[in-house]
């Protein structure tokens, strides 16, 4: 697996089959504890009939555990240097299909027929801080959305995904409309090698059928940004700036979705997000 960013050192696999350089470009910390990859792919909760697409296999950890309780293992790698010992691995399992391409360059759907995969399947990753948040809404917002998420990230990025009222953030619900989250563990740097130089944890995205919210997301997403974009002000005057009007109209907003224009919109529930959004939609001379 790969993992949050750090600096360059010599690392190899447990099995002593690879001897590699964690690179700081693609954010490399390789993970080998059994007992945190056992429970990463416990939460996954892979059915026999799915398939697991991972994100960053690294040195194949995950990916041997993953290809003993899935139907079919896609893991998707962009470091050159791995392709070929990740091959040579499991070049015995052919139900796993190491995939060369930066998972932000392609639809979910590519993904998985690169990986002569189909549906259901689960995302497992461990996520190189950078891209977590765009990799994230890549498969959440995708062509076809995974049943349910398992990553790694950073301990804060996991606490604002799984953060309750007055905790939200833009993260927050942006991850939330999609589906249920929650906090699986938390992982010590010294559980990685090399070892960063933060805390990791783990959290799980049980993804919702249709977004948790019953209006058009492009104009919910506009009003959560336009909320968030002064995130310390009070909602009549951060939504004032974000939507580029005048205060006496996000009053009117506010009044007609029920909600207090001086709460901040960290407060904020998805249903209130929704709300203000319909009013918003709503609101005369637009």
């Amino acid at each position: 697996m790969t993992g949050p960013r750090s600096g360059l050192k010599s690392t190899s696999s447990s099995d002593g089959l690879f001897r590699v350089r964690a690179k700081k470009r693609f954010g490399q910390h390789f993970l080998s504890d059994t007992n945190i990859l056992n429970r990463i792919a416990d939460a996954a909760e892979i059915a026999r009939n799915e398939t697991a697409l991972e994100v960053g296999p690294g040195l194949g950890a995950l990916t041997a555990v993953l290809a003993e309780r899935a139907a079919r293992v896609v893991a998707v790698e962009v470091d050159r240097d791995l392709i070929s010992d990740l091959r040579e691995k499991f070049a015995a399992s052919p139900h796993v299909t190491i995939v060369e391409r930066d998972v932000l360059d392609s639809l979910p759907s590519e993904l998985l027929a690169a990986g002569a995969a189909t549906k259901p399947y689960v995302v497992v990753a461990n996520l190189p801080y950078n891209i977590a948040a765009p990799t994230l809404r890549m498969f959440l917002e995708g062509d076809v959305r995974p049943r349910r998420l398992v990553v790694m990230v950073q301990l804060e990025v996991a606490e604002a995904i799984c953060a309750h009222p007055p905790k939200m953030g833009l993260l927050t619900v942006a991850t939330q409309v999609y589906g249920e989250t929650s906090m699986v563990m938390k992982v010590a740097p010294g559980a990685f090698n090399p070892p960063p130089k933060v805390h990791s944890a783990v959290v799980r995205i049980d993804v919702a059928p249709e977004p948790r919210v019953d209006v058009p997301l492009d104009a919910f997403f506009r009003v959560v940004r336009g909320g968030f974009g002064n995130p310390r002000k009070m909602l009549r005057n951060s939504l004032s700036y974000g939507l580029h009007v005048k205060q006496d109209v996000v009053d009117d907003v506010m009044t007609a979705a029920g909600v207090d224009a001086n709460l901040r919109p960290h407060v904020l529930t998805l249903d209130q997000w929704a709300d203000v959004t319909r009013a918003w939609i709503g609101r005369p001379n637009q």
